[in-house]
């Protein structure tokens, strides 16, 4: 057997199944489409629900794929030992009611021994203990001896999620050795050891599970088979686990030599090697299908597991920015199979780069407070850190628990790890229960999963805006029906259509679908499983019933000023990788007949110059009448024109190329205008941040920048009119009114200090001292608090040292300032505990800073007795 690297076993894998007549498709994003039951893929078959289901018809009935997953249910152990791992490649081969077990297991056996090499003698079957065709299939068609196939229960050997496909499955164990043994004399396939390892699961899926525990034959059964590459590398290049086998290994090393550190040699520093390896590849796969770091959802996975690798490289002594080094090593190493990690080398080592300089930012803050921590348990004689303290630390600034425990120990502390895995249920909790109800596909239960896979639309609008069809399929809200009548409320199905259904960001075409007797006004048209397109709407008069002829007619005004907007998005995107730089990518986009919308990769706020030079380039394009061409062309050969794909979207063979006399070139499938002089012209008009490192323009172009300019020129019309201006003189004006105002308002705080002074009056002799320590407590009416904090600084000053007490009335609500010496602070005096202390006399609350501190109350009443309580909470201060 030859020792094959993980290229060339993946390269293998698909063409052997290529040449048993399966279609290879390449690997699906991480980011699932229309399944809200996953965050992230985590298995070959995830997504390819569609195709199992029936809700979508295959490409082709035999498929083979190499999917990237990723899968975070145990990220505690990622590390801890070389079996554990977030990020892995499953090969693949399904078939969607084509062939079934006898193939399955016959290619399976010929895959492994005759094409890859593996000793026959070292493979062991397992199948379910009830499935007698399978081991019938083993034994007598493929000849293993039944004493080597293995029978397992449900448990093992039986694939169910929930309700719906089902089925038995059939593992092969490959025996690694002695040398990977527990060396028990009982052991064999089904140990826990790492001799026996499973390296392929055939799934049958041919049962029916309606969630209760009843089962029924599927009519048509489907293959879904396993196996995880990098298992089967280290088993090929008999290595000790995955991070030893050569992609893998040649990262870790990368990491081993930025650390100055050798494998294998203290299990700390293994651990943290482990983690650093297996997080790159993850988050660097997650960022190049659209991934972006944040605080909730798969944007939080990802967050976390760069923030584990970022700890684990300070724990090896790594302290400067290290990840978008060894995520070259990851982009070159799986390139070949990936090519989108080479595409988007540079955003991917961007958004590394800005959120480990973050998080670095981040964690010595979280050091400073956990120090504040550690302080106030040894002042309070406490030896264990409380729990909800230790997942504050975790939740606000990615502190993992062992960390804190880590520093926690290293001066004989600990922490409450029941208290911090309560408040983390507490967050799981809020996550399950904010999920919507789904079906075995994780989308939203609808009348739509009714209808026949095979009913299936076609878009004819790029050319047309009216357009004669038959109706195909007809639906209430809830139930599909044969008619819908004036007042109804529904879905219309129909073979062709001009009608753009909402996506890629281009808001969906409203209008009416007409009959001689009916009117059907269309509110939304939706893009559904199977390729069908929905007309969402109401039923204005008469009847349309399913099988009728029909006329389509898209509102043409709304679908020309969607376009403008559309395509002034393509332009716009052009323009900021031109003042910005190539590294901003569409992160989403929202476009309708009244604005324009665009989220884009970049770091920082963009400046007032930087817009004003986006905004010119795109309206010096608008003015060039720039000719937009569209043509369908092979995938490969539109990369080659240089075009822009959307980021993390999965292409077709063939694709929709958008040209804008090569200034823009995109993949799009949108509507666009045939000329940009149509656009007329571009103006921004916000520019924000949604999230980190993703920024968003609004915008607006032609009928909409009118409007805006319209209400711009009303607005400033009624303002000149209420100051008694033209828009002209408006300007003069406001300068005028400013000067005045400044002028008037100096008289007013003159005589307020000036009033503040009389009401005053000589205070001075109600001091008193408490415990050697002068206290001033006078109640002074009708000034606010900016009056009372100027008396307190000079009252402060005739004092030389002690605490001010200063009450005033106002109006019925109560002002409470309180400031306090350096002298009598050093005796004990503490401002803000005082106004604490008395501020419940007058029915209210405040607080402060030791030198300074105010309240408000509603009682004015209770003045006197805050001001004697006064001079008992201070007592009780000075020391």
């Amino acid at each position: 057997m030859q020792p094959y690297g993980v290229n060339k076993l993946r390269k293998m894998f698909l063409e052997f199944f290529e040449s048993k007549g399966h279609l290879a498709m390449k690997s699906f994003s991480l980011v699932p489409h229309n399944d809200k039951s996953l965050l992230l893929i985590n298995s070959g078959m995830a997504p390819l629900k569609p195709y199992f289901t029936g809700q979508e018809i295959p490409p082709r009935k035999r498929v083979t794929t190499c999917q990237k997953c990723i899968r975070t249910g145990d990220i505690e152990n990622v590390g801890k030992t070389a079996r554990h791992g977030t990020f892995f490649e499953m090969l693949g081969n399904f078939s969607f009611g084509d062939y079934f077990k006898e193939e399955a297991i016959q290619w399976t056996w010929e895959f492994l021994t005759d094409v890859v090499g593996l000793d026959p003698d070292r493979l062991y079957p397992s199948v379910y203990v009830d499935d007698d065709e399978a081991f019938e299939i083993w034994n007598k068609k493929m000849g293993i001896p039944a004493e080597r196939i293995f029978k397992f229960g449900k448990e093992d050997n039986f694939w169910e999620h929930g309700s719906g496909p089902c089925g038995p499955c059939s593992e092969v164990y490959y025996d690694r050795g002695e040398k990977y043994g527990c060396g028990k004399p009982d052991c064999t396939v089904g140990c826990d050891c790492d001799r026996y390892m499973e390296i392929w699961n055939d799934v049958f899926t041919q049962f029916d599970n309606d969630g209760e525990g009843h089962y029924s034959e599927l009519e048509q059964k489907n293959i879904d088979t396993g196996m995880g590459l990098e298992r089967l590398a280290s088993v090929v290049q008999d290595v000790d686990s995955i991070f030893d086998v050569d992609t893998i290994k040649a990262l870790r090393d990368h990491v081993c030599r930025l650390a100055e550190k050798e494998y294998g040699k203290e299990y700390k520093d293994d651990v943290s090697i482990r983690v650093i390896t297996d997080h790159i590849r993850s988050v660097t796969f997650m960022i190049s299908d659209g991934i972006m770091p944040s605080n909730e959802g798969r944007g939080y996975v990802l967050r976390r597991l760069l923030r584990r690798a970022c700890r684990h490289g300070r724990l090896l002594g790594i302290h400067k920015g290290f990840l978008p080094e060894l995520a070259e090593s990851v982009i070159a190493g799986s390139k070949d199979g990936y090519p989108e990690l080479e595409e988007k080398r540079e955003f991917i080592l961007k958004v590394i780069s800005k959120e480990e300089e973050q998080f670095n930012k981040t964690i010595d803050q979280g050091l400073g407070i956990l120090s504040d921590m550690i302080a106030d348990m040894e002042t309070k004689g406490e030896k264990t850190l409380n729990g909800e303290d230790a997942f504050r630390l975790y939740d606000t600034y990615g502190f993992p628990l062992d960390l804190t425990k880590e520093i926690l120990e290293e001066k004989d502390l600990d922490v409450d790890e029941e208290g911090f895995h309560a408040c983390m249920e507490v967050q799981r909790k809020k996550a399950r229960d904010a999920r919507e109800v789904t079906n075995y596909m994780g989308a939203d239960v609808t009348v739509y999963e009714s209808i026949d896979p095979s009913v299936t639309s076609t878009f004819v609008g790029y050319d047309n805006l009216t357009y004669g069809s038959d109706v195909t399929v007809l639906t209430t809200e809830d139930e599909i029906v044969e008619a819908l009548s004036e007042g109804q409320r529904g879905t219309i199905f129909v073979q062709e259509t001009p009608f753009y259904a909402t996506s890629g960001g281009q808001e969906a075409d409203t209008g009416y679908i007409r009959t001689a007797e009916g009117e059907f006004r269309v509110e939304d048209t939706v893009k559904l499983l199977g390729g069908k397109i929905g007309h969402i709407g109401v039923m204005t008069k008469g009847m349309i019933k399913s099988g009728d002829k029909v006329t389509l007619e898209v509102d043409a005004k709304k679908r020309a000023l969607s376009a403008r907007n559309h395509s002034a998005t393509h332009l716009l995107q052009k323009a900021l990788r031109t003042v910005l730089g190539t590294h901003v990518e569409q992160a989403g986009s929202s476009v309708n007949e009244d604005r324009l919308r665009f989220d884009f990769t970049h770091f920082s706020a963009m400046t007032a110059e930087e817009l004003k030079k986006v905004e010119d380039i795109v309206n010096e394009q608008i003015s060039k009448g720039l000719d937009v061409i569209v043509k369908n062309m092979p995938v490969e050969e539109a990369k080659k024109t240089g075009a822009q794909a959307l980021f993390g979207e999965k292409y077709g063979d063939i694709v929709r190329v958008v040209n804008m006399s090569d200034f823009s070139i995109e993949f799009c499938g949108g509507t666009h205008v045939k000329n940009t002089s149509e656009i007329m012209a571009f103006k921004i008009i916000s520019e924000t941040g949604v999230a980190a490192g993703v920024r968003r323009i609004e915008a607006l172009t032609s009928d909409g920048l009118m409007k805006y300019y319209a209400q711009i020129e009303e607005t400033l019309k009624n303002a000149a009119h209420l100051v008694k201006a033209t828009p002209e003189n408006l300007a003069d004006k406001i300068t005028h009114l400013m000067a005045e105002n400044k002028a008037l308002h100096g008289e007013v705080e003159s005589l307020k200090s000036k009033m503040a002074q009389e009401a005053a009056g000589d205070v001075m002799d109600q001091v008193t001292e408490i415990k050697g320590v002068k206290l001033l407590a006078a109640r002074l009416d009708g000034i606010d608090m900016n009056g009372l904090r100027d008396l307190g600084d000079q009252f402060k000053a005739k004092l030389g040292d002690g605490v001010v007490v200063l009450a005033s009335a106002n109006d019925g609500k109560v002002s409470l300032m309180v400031t306090a010496t350096d002298g009598a602070m050093k005796q004990g005096a503490h401002a803000g505990n005082l106004v604490k202390a008395i501020a419940g006399c007058v029915g209210g609350g405040g607080g402060g800073r030791p030198n300074m501190a105010q309240a408000g109350g509603k009682n004015p009443a209770g003045i006197p007795d805050a001001l004697a309580k006064a001079a008992e909470a201070l007592g009780s201060q000075i020391k």
